[in-house]
């Protein structure tokens, strides 16, 4: 069998990090099976449509390098679809559905629904009233043919509904959840089509994944009290049921689905921050499912080898954000200097500390810069922070201890002669700097936290932070005179 699967969100804004783990996990099961992924856009509710959220979901999973084989791309500025199972935007398939609703309404399993929303608020009320099941009460379930003409003719407004057997035990088997039952008896008659023409997701889902050879639906858990119905409408249609698969949710640290009120929860959130695609990826795919050791750190083409759907959670995993700042840290330390770098740059602009005209005639400054920092951000928007240590005039010392190592008594001459070297010294990089501490050494035996540790103090203001000898190359002699004479004016007495 040819494993087909599909991730199908409805454009009604970003794409959430729970979407990204479900496309990544279709997209997994396809790699590890030579398997086909469609992307398919569910735009059927038309009034929670976002103007520009197909773009952006197809942006998000290119960026995160989650690709389909068939369904809309975006290409030279606009959408477009590929594939022989199309069209795969549901709204431009409404005349599919019309014909499958008139199967099922031919065939019994589907009916014609022309109560109004005050009769089914009302229903509804009194239901709950009675500590009941709010659900509907059938009834239009058994109207006449001649009722329903007449009523059609008139131009009632209607819904078309699914058509439950009565007392029926539902069962299918879940890769995650195991064997499940539940009685039609629980459930409600789900409306198939709006009185907007347009078919409700259980409905279109169905017809679409069938005529798209979907093999395998793996989607999020709350999906799952549906599932009894889609079985049931396979059944109406006379067609196998594919391979159901219900993924855990993502939780916040509460143990609440994760919700954008307690932090980012869009993909965009965390692109915008500068967090890398393989680190976002790494991490989100560890999230519910676990390859088996202790290992945590993967790319997505091992991922791609090791993943296997038997090993997905029923519980649901919390997203750690201290965790993913330790694997995005991990990433960035590994990944070179030169991509850093660009990623780097447009926060640099923004805070204003490097200008577009800097860029060619500086980028190897900037470019040093970045690597003497790179390894102390957890992601790229915390660069300018770390950066300003490069760009202020005056040094402030960040606590008392700093102001206490200043006042030791080799610090007047330390700077003296550090001073002089520096000044004396052309250009300079890491090795020469280390060269001027070794002469310093010889010649004047200061050593160890009594040479490195005030020079880097009066450099940065900090006890801690990059590689010296990096931010002496990236700072140059003119700023380290300035501030070694604004130290010596300011803090020694």
């Amino acid at each position: 069998m040819m494993v087909r699967v599909r991730f199908a969100p409805s454009p009604t804004g970003y794409l959430h990090i729970g979407g990204l783990r479900t496309a990544l996990y279709n997209y997994l099961f396809a790699k590890k099976n030579n398997g086909t992924m469609v992307l398919r856009i569910e735009d059927t509710d038309q009034n929670r449509l976002v103007e520009g959220a197909i773009e952006g979901l197809i942006q998000s999973m290119n960026w995160a390098e989650v690709y389909h084989e068939e369904g809309p791309f975006i290409q030279e500025g606009r959408i477009i679809q590929k594939g022989e199972n199309g069209p795969y935007i549901q709204s431009e398939r409404l005349p599919i559905y019309k014909e499958y609703i008139q199967k099922l309404l031919d065939n019994g399993w589907a009916y014609y629904c022309f109560c109004s929303k005050e009769r089914l608020d009302k229903v509804r009320d009194e239901q709950k009233a009675k500590g009941d099941i709010a659900r509907y009460d059938g009834h239009c379930r058994n109207l006449s043919q001649e009722e329903i003409e007449a009523k059609l003719k008139e131009g009632q407004p209607y819904v078309i509904r699914l058509k439950l057997p009565e007392n029926r035990l539902v069962t299918f088997d879940d890769i995650v959840r195991g064997h499940i039952e539940v009685n039609t008896n629980d459930l409600d008659d789900q409306v198939l089509i709006k009185s907007d023409g347009y078919p409700t997701y259980h409905f279109a889902v169905i017809v679409d994944d069938y005529l798209m050879g979907i093999t395998h639906i793996i989607r999020g858990e709350e999906w799952l009290p549906s599932t009894p119905k889609h079985v049931l409408l396979y059944e109406a249609f006379g067609w196998d049921a594919p391979q159901f698969v219900h993924l855990p949710n993502i939780l916040n640290q509460d143990r609440k689905k994760l919700s954008k009120r307690q932090g980012d929860v869009a993909v965009e959130d965390f692109m915008k921050k500068g967090y890398l695609p393989e680190a976002l990826v790494n991490f989100i795919a560890l999230l519910g499912w676990s390859p088996g050791n202790e290992e945590e750190i993967f790319s997505i083409e091992e991922l791609g080898q090791l993943f296997d759907l038997e090993r997905v959670n029923k519980s649901g995993a919390v997203f750690d954000v201290s965790k993913l700042n330790w694997m995005n840290a991990h990433y960035i330390r590994e990944a070179s200097v030169e991509r850093i770098t660009k990623l780097s740059i447009p926060y640099l602009l923004e805070t204003g500390y490097i200008q577009e005209e800097d860029l060619e005639k500086r980028y190897e400054w900037i470019e040093m810069m970045v690597e003497s920092i790179k390894d102390k951000v957890s992601y790229l928007s915390q660069i300018p922070e770390q950066a300003a240590l490069f760009f202020k005039d005056e040094i402030s010392l960040e606590d008392q201890e700093c102001h206490d190592i200043l006042q030791g008594e080799q610090i007047p001459k330390l700077i003296t002669v550090f001073r002089e070297k520096i000044q004396k010294t052309e250009n300079l990089d890491p090795t020469i700097a280390k060269g001027i501490f070794k002469e310093i050494q010889k010649e004047e035996g200061i050593k160890g936290k009594n040479l490195f540790m005030p020079v880097r103090i009066m450099l940065t203001g900090q006890m801690h932070g990059p590689d010296l000898m990096k931010i002496i190359t990236v700072l140059g002699e003119k700023r380290i005179v300035e501030r070694l004479n604004y130290v010596e004016d300011q803090y020694i007495s």
